[in-house]
């Protein structure tokens, strides 16, 4: 049974079954008014403890105001018990410039599944909803604190966080529609149909509404953006996951199994991951299969700002690799 998948314009990351709009406004009511009661006289949050049931509201609605890193752990990891008090002094040290939300991975089966959990400890920031970086591994101090110094760096130069410039956040150009790297492109009015599609978990009137604003405005930034990551939702949301993934286990080179997970990759916010698959694609196969994993990866590309750095880095590889 398919379930409803959480997707915006910013990457359809499959983070668990989508919430009605309501019972989502709701729940962020009430953590707004547990943060301003309980934590508004004894400081800023810095460490909760997150479950199935509250990782909508304390991880996903929380990072809109401020970054989350999540630390996916167990009782019996010898290693999580290495990092976790690490990150634990780092947020009280950051004093609210980030939060900790700690996962028992044992004990709360769809956020593992939702970030396709396969070792731990595991750590992974979201920022505005959605998983932007991370890192496998008990790291010691002084890699964390080198890994969550450049977190934050890349959140202020996209208007968020201490030291962020709201005034001059980058190039507006980067992002279209928004001026800042992870804001709302959807603000404008002409949006407002797609929007409303996205909060109810609707892609395919989300879609339509795209469609017609391309009709009015041929190669719209935002809506040709918008449009190409609701069929990548669509694309991934068809595919047997877990078939797919044995598929390009066994079978490195069967482009259509590599191109499968490359899409649930980045559906799931294993960015680097994704395109590390199809640029190793690419250089393994030759004729029709060497361009359909070109192309394929290209069209994934075009579902991220121009200038991100990602795609940036993969971009040199390709040309590397043809060229």
């Amino acid at each position: 049974m398919q379930q409803q998948r959480d997707f915006s314009l910013h990457g359809a990351v499959d983070l668990g079954a989508r919430k009605a709009a309501a019972q989502r406004r709701e729940q962020a009511s009430r953590s707004a008014a547990a943060d301003g009661g309980a934590d508004g006289g004894a400081g800023p949050v810095t460490v909760i403890d997150v479950t199935d049931e509250t990782f909508q509201t304390e991880v996903l609605e929380r990072s809109l105001t401020v970054p989350v890193i999540i630390d996916l752990w167990a009782e019996w990891c010898g290693p999580c018990k290495q990092l976790g008090p690490i990150l634990e002094k780092l947020a009280t040290e950051a004093d609210g410039a980030w939060v900790l939300a700690k996962v028992d991975t044992d004990a709360n089966p769809q956020i593992s599944a939702a970030f396709q959990v396969q070792s731990i400890p595991m750590v992974m920031a979201v920022v505005r909803g959605q998983p932007v970086d991370g890192f496998l591994g008990a790291l010691p101090e002084a890699q964390v604190r080198d890994w969550i110094s450049r977190l934050m760096g890349a959140v202020a130069q996209l208007g968020m966080g201490p030291g962020a410039d709201p005034a001059a956040p980058g190039d507006p150009q980067d992002y279209p529609g928004g001026q800042d790297g992870l804001g709302d492109p959807l603000a404008d009015p002409a949006f407002a149909e797609a929007r409303e599609a996205m909060d109810r978990g609707d892609p395919d009137a989300a879609a339509a509404a795209f469609e017609k604003v391309l009709a009015a405005s041929p190669g719209h930034p935002v809506a040709t953006l918008g449009l190409a990551q609701i069929e990548l939702f669509r694309r991934v949301e068809s595919y047997d996951q877990a078939q797919a993934r044995r598929d390009a286990a066994e079978r490195p080179d069967d482009v259509e199994a590599q191109l499968k997970v490359a899409d649930i990759d980045v559906a799931g916010g294993r960015i680097d991951e994704a395109f590390d698959r199809l640029l190793g694609l690419v250089r393994r196969t030759s004729g029709e299969d060497r361009n359909r994993a070109r192309v394929h990866l290209v069209s994934l590309f075009d579902l991220f700002p121009p200038r991100d750095s990602r795609v940036a880095k993969a971009r040199a590889r390709l040309s590397s690799l043809l060229f």
